[in-house]
């Protein structure tokens, strides 16, 4: 990004106003790409921990807490500098959703039941349509509520999954 700076100072100072317009486009176009890679890896990590609490029912302190900063951190990087639009709109989630689940499902087959599932076992194990619905409905609250309010309000989203009781009046871990 710095080469694309001075290019920028140059043509400024050159009058090149067009070529200035153009970088200054492909900045633009480098930091929303930025931004979306930042989510989607936010994301990823959101839907691993969805799919732990499906396969082993439980939830724990670690994991909520990772969905929750998840969430909160797609909330913050979602939202452009206008504060008036988002990056991905309420209702364009799909097509990022279904592109993290198989890397999610990956990554998690290393972690869940201490590594016992390979990708491949788990990926038939999981009820994706489920984790999908469960990771849009959690989506949904980012847009619905402000920052200060939203980790109360996921906490509480968290306690009525799988194992979410006994995590919220602290039973097994």
């Amino acid at each position: 990004m710095s080469q694309e700076l001075v290019d920028l100072r140059i043509s400024i100072l050159q009058g090149r106003y067009q070529d200035a317009l153009a970088i200054v486009d492909e900045l633009e176009g480098m930091s929303r790409k930025l931004i979306l890679r930042n989510i989607k890896s936010f994301l990823i990590r959101m839907l691993i921990h969805l799919v732990k609490n499906q396969i082993e029912q439980r939830m724990t302190n670690s994991w909520a807490a990772s969905i929750r900063d998840s969430l909160m951190e797609i909330q913050d990087l979602n939202l452009q500098e206008n504060k008036k639009a988002y990056y991905i709109k309420q209702d364009s989630w799909e097509t990022p959703l279904a592109e993290s689940m198989k890397r999610a499902v990956s990554t998690a087959s290393v972690e869940l039941c201490d590594g016992a599932y390979s990708p491949f076992q788990l990926q038939e194990l999981v009820k994706t349509p489920d984790i999908l619905e469960t990771a849009k409905e959690l989506l949904d609250l980012i847009y619905e509520h402000e920052a200060q309010d939203l980790p109360d309000i996921i906490n509480e989203y968290l306690s009525q999954l799988p194992g979410g009781n006994d995590w919220k009046f602290g039973g097994r871990q």
